[in-house]
């Protein structure tokens, strides 16, 4: 019997232990990170870049960029989409401020790491007037001027891009302000991507006031806007997002392309983002390319 019980622990004695092997981190190919400061705020961000295959080997070789917001939790995403649909584009994630204020009292533990997405990509500040002193809502504005000025800026000067093919991906709060950039600035990007816009009636309100003011400045948009949904999203967002696609529709004759509204079948807020990245990278590859 001995000999019987031995044998196994033998075995087991000489199996590699994984546990031993010290883990590294995974680091996407083709990335490098740049840290850039909001010279309006002084406040700092990171820029995520990830560069085309062959980018260092192509000579003056010119790309279109796809800029999005909320990079952490989008920069996996959006580098397997278009690693198959568009390989040939730089990518920009704009991270959260890095350097917030971490003693504020947010709601939840922790969220101070992307609370800035509340203040920086909002155009309405809250009705509680104790939330609003914690989250400081409102300042979109602000923040389109720190892409516009600093962020932008930065990117075409250090790599090599087709400024006139620049794109905006946003989701949730980030596809709202991306609504904001189209109405208020629209020469910002030429391609927006808007999923699932998280507008209420106050901030969408503030969009068509917008609209009616800067009409007569932005007689022509030359922009190409696709907007998608999940078919499981909230009535009031489902409503609200289809306003903003007939008021964006009023603009067509000016020169402003936009798709069809693209609904996602069996899809919630959160289960739609993965199909609304293919078909919206998909739709971009139709009109945006490398040299």
């Amino acid at each position: 019997m001995k000999n019987v019980t031995v044998l196994p622990v033998l075995i087991l004695a000489s199996w590699p232990v994984a546990s031993a092997v010290e883990p590294v981190a995974y680091e996407m190919p083709r990335t490098e990170v740049i840290s850039v400061t909001d010279t309006g705020a002084d406040r700092r961000y990171d820029l995520y870049v990830k560069l085309p295959e062959g980018y260092g080997e192509t000579g003056d070789a010119r790309y279109p960029v796809i800029y999005t917001t909320d990079a952490v939790w989008h920069m996996d995403l959006l580098s397997g989409t278009t690693e198959y649909l568009l390989p040939d584009a730089i990518l920009v994630g704009i991270s959260w401020q890095k350097d917030i204020d971490r003693t504020l009292a947010f709601e939840e533990e922790g969220e101070w790491v992307h609370a800035s997405r509340y203040r920086d990509y909002t155009t309405v500040k809250l009705e509680d007037p104790a939330r609003q002193a914690i989250y400081q809502t409102g300042q979109a504005p602000d923040h389109l001027s720190f892409i516009r000025n600093d962020v932008i800026p930065l990117v075409e000067a250090t790599y090599r891009t087709k400024p006139v093919e620049g794109a905006y991906l946003g989701y949730s709060l980030g596809a709202a302000f991306g609504a904001y950039i189209l109405l208020a600035e629209p020469d910002t990007f030429h391609h927006y991507i808007l999923g699932a816009p998280a507008l209420g009636e106050r901030s969408f309100e503030f969009l068509k006031t917008l609209e009616a003011e800067t009409a007569p400045q932005h007689a022509s948009i030359d922009a190409n806007v696709f907007i998608a949904i999940g078919d499981q999203e909230r009535e009031q967002r489902m409503a609200v997002t289809r306003d903003l696609v007939s008021l964006l529709d009023r603009r067509r004759g000016t020169g402003l392309s936009l798709e069809e509204l693209v609904i996602i079948k069996d899809s919630d807020h959160g289960t739609a983002v993965p199909e609304t990245f293919t078909r919206s990278i998909k739709w971009l590859s139709d009109h945006v390319g490398g040299e």
